[in-house]
């Protein structure tokens, strides 16, 4: 009982209070909206979108687990350099200039046999890493901010992606990257039979692996310890001894290479997905921003928000079933998104009350004691 009053008046569960709350307050416009729209619907339909992936089955929570493996790698690039005091909005050039490498290799590399989908990961991870460290060295010796830099190299890498795709792996019938080989393909484990036919592959089980990786960097190692000291106050952080500008870059670099990891399982996944040749950026990418917030820049936070906005986003491919677009899901996500950005002054709210009810049980103890 008293570890529970613990955790009620800690940090993480106004954490956790500020994130539920953003997702409720987001579902119940979603659900204004659906009322507005068609009101006769409305209830049935958001009940499809609560029920989400469970709908479609075994097969539906599949699609679902699939879908949030590349979420979960972009929110854990955003919510890394976040952490660390950055604010890498750069994700989605990062991610596509992975995806393109690993589409490269899946396609030219063969000859690798049983490592093929391994170095075409690896190799996506480098140039993601590659990418991102572009803004990090003009960060930690120019001074020029991370936003503008990131923002530049998104736009640069989807131009880059397109030229190149053209030049090394283009399909002219179909206007996208070419098919990668069948070993370049992440193997399924039977995931796939364990979920009736699902997308599900071995993907989601590496994003398993990278949030302990990035758990651990963050919360048990010195490393860690100097990357969020050095984004937190870097001229503290120097006259500590810690190296501020290699710290920067080492830190743009690891959320570029989780960015690129986020690429290749996307496009490794065998499921049908290709570079196509638009100038579109990858949203993908974007959704590592949100994600981030609403997991409140924790690994563990961030693997949970990205399956609930996988979660609701295959709910929102069954509301074809009544009479609604499917574009309204997209309203209700951008919903969720836009509440998510509130989290943080929820929490320092619930954490001002927190604040206040700590020192009026103090002065209370107080008197008691100069009673006695």
């Amino acid at each position: 009982m008293n570890k529970l009053k613990q955790w009620l008046n800690s940090q993480s569960f106004s954490d956790v209070t500020a994130s539920v709350g953003a997702i409720i307050i987001g579902l119940l416009f979603g659900l204004i909206v659906l009322l507005i729209t068609n009101a006769e619907q409305a209830l049935p339909a958001f009940r499809t979108i609560l029920a989400g992936g469970f709908t479609g089955g075994a097969k539906g929570m599949g699609e679902v687990l699939y879908l949030a493996t590349p979420l979960i790698l972009t929110g854990l690039s955003v919510g890394f350099a976040f952490k660390t005091g950055l604010f890498n909005i750069g994700a989605s050039g990062q991610l596509i200039v992975g995806g393109f490498v690993a589409i490269l290799i899946g396609v030219r590399g063969e000859a690798l046999g049983s490592f093929h989908w391994i170095v075409a990961l690896l190799g996506a991870m480098a140039a993601g890493a590659i990418w991102a460290s572009i803004p990090g060295l003009l960060k930690a010796f120019f001074n020029v901010h991370e936003v503008i830099s990131s923002i530049m190299m998104n736009y640069i890498g989807m131009y880059l992606v397109n030229m190149l795709v053209v030049e090394f792996v283009y399909d002219k019938l179909r206007n996208q990257s070419m098919i990668i080989k069948q070993s370049a393909v992440l193997p399924k484990l039977g995931l796939d039979q364990l979920t009736q036919g699902s997308s599900l592959n071995s993907g989601f089980l590496l994003a398993i692996v990278f949030v302990i990786i990035i758990y651990i960097i963050l919360k048990k190692t010195v490393f860690g310890y100097e990357l969020i000291a050095c984004g937190h106050n870097p001229d503290a952080s120097k006259y500590a001894g810690i190296k501020s500008k290699r710290n920067i870059v080492l830190a743009m670099v690891i959320a570029g290479a989780l960015a690129g990891a986020a690429g290749g399982l996307m496009y490794l996944a065998g499921a049908g997905k290709h570079i196509r040749v638009v100038d579109v950026l990858a949203a993908e990418g974007f959704m590592g921003i949100p994600i981030a917030l609403l997991g409140l820049s924790n690994p563990i936070g961030v693997f949970f928000a990205a399956i609930f906005i996988a979660y609701i986003t295959i709910g929102g491919f069954y509301m074809q079933l009544f009479d609604f677009v499917p574009e309204i899901i997209d309203i209700m996500i951008s919903a969720i998104i836009y509440f998510s950005a509130f989290a943080l002054i929820a929490k320092n709210i619930i954490n001002y009350f927190q604040k206040k009810k700590k020192r009026a049980r103090k002065k209370k103890t107080k008197k008691i004691e100069e009673a006695k």
